[in-house]
């Protein structure tokens, strides 16, 4: 019996593009995001998150208002140079990086212009697609769940 070298060649290229075409494909966060009221679960808002260079970012777009509360607020307790800046198109997520050994885009930080505070941030998305935000300051730490938005 004659080995075909030939036949082996095409069975391992063979192999090499199945192989490739089977390896999982990150998802991107870029995109539109509903965040959700962690105590009334209502949509609060939608961030547009963005990549710049190889940074990633995001804003807030769009406002989900109840009767009574301003349309357009301002960010009073915020500090520094937005302190009393719109919410609506403030970025709220800053410097996020993605590190493709966990999957996920971290050394961000996020804003909470309820309250002015910043946050050290990492983001991931589950397996059902829905992005996870962890807001950090040392140890203690709070996830919200986001839903991807209708554009």
């Amino acid at each position: 019996m004659k080995f075909n070298y030939y036949k082996l060649k095409y069975l391992i290229t063979a192999f090499i593009l199945i192989s490739f075409t089977q390896l999982p494909l990150a998802q991107s966060i870029v995109g539109k995001w509903k965040t959700i009221d962690d105590n009334s679960g209502k949509a609060r808002s939608i961030v547009e998150i963005y990549k710049n260079g190889d940074k990633y970012f995001g804003k807030i777009v769009k406002l989900y208002r109840e009767p009574g509360e301003p349309q357009d607020p301002l960010c009073t307790e915020c500090k520094g140079d937005k302190r009393d800046q719109r919410v609506l198109g403030m970025e709220i997520i800053t410097n996020l990086e993605y590190d493709p050994r966990d999957e996920e885009y971290t050394d961000g930080e996020i804003l909470d212009p309820e309250n002015g505070n910043i946050y050290d941030c990492k983001i991931w998305l589950d397996e059902s697609g829905k992005l996870k935000v962890r807001g950090y300051l040392y140890f203690l730490y709070r996830t919200q769940t986001w839903l991807p938005a209708e554009s």
